[in-house]
């Protein structure tokens, strides 16, 4: 039996509303050599209910229950144990994918030097370009400044992954910042596609809705990391 290409990994926390959409976006995608694993991090709203429809309708789901409320970090390590692809993709449960961007980062990692990908992104309330200086700058000089991409539009080897030990479980926030300084100071090579293929939903972003707590967690990375 041909092994599958790519896993889709997404965790979910009390996003019934939004849910739907994005979860289509994926199923609606371009490329198929994927599974799609959902995470339920212990939702209390109708985010159940919503993943059991979806997962009667589409096989390449499955679904997993966290016992009680982990947050993102953990919950995605989970998911990565749990995955069956040599590929990662990350989307996050409020976001939308445009149908293209699994076929173009897979194509991309399939290159044996290429070993993560971001795409562009549009604000889902302008639908404007969200500026990101690390097209235009150096990343070490980007990572001083502010987190180099969007978490959501990630695509990488697992393998890669592995090597730089995951998400570092001790931040709440801010696992992405890490993980993206971990995959530079080792010389990992991140594509940059310049095409948008990724809708970030602005209304409940966590940026903005916690944004004093991901500074505080992204000054404790910095500190705790400078020889990374």
């Amino acid at each position: 039996m041909k092994k599958i290409e790519s896993s889709l990994i997404m965790s979910t926390y009390n996003h019934e509303k939004s849910l739907s959409q994005s979860i289509n976006s994926i199923l609606s995608q371009t490329y198929e050599d994927f599974e799609f694993l959902i995470l339920n991090d212990c939702s209390t709203d109708g985010t159940e209910a919503v993943l059991d429809k979806f997962k009667k309708k589409d096989s390449r789901i499955k679904v997993f229950n966290n016992n009680k409320n982990l947050g993102l970090t953990k919950s995605l390590n989970i998911l990565i144990k749990e995955s069956e692809g040599k590929l990662i993709f990350r989307q996050d449960s409020d976001d939308i994918s445009l149908p293209n961007r699994l076929l173009k980062q897979a194509s991309l990692l399939r290159h044996p030097k290429n070993h993560a990908s971001v795409t562009r992104a549009v604000n889902s309330l302008t639908l404007k370009k969200i500026p990101n200086m690390s097209y235009n700058f150096p990343y070490k000089l980007v990572m001083k400044l502010k987190n180099p991409f969007i978490h959501g539009t990630l695509g990488i080897k697992k393998e890669v992954l592995h090597d730089v030990g995951l998400y570092d479980e001790r931040f709440y926030y801010a696992q992405d910042y890490h993980l993206y300084k971990k995959l530079i100071m080792s010389k990992y090579k991140i594509i940059k596609l310049r095409e948008i293929h990724y809708i970030l939903n602005m209304e409940n972003n966590i940026s903005n809705l916690f944004k004093d707590e991901q500074d505080a967690y992204a000054s404790i990375v910095k500190s705790r990391n400078k020889n990374i």
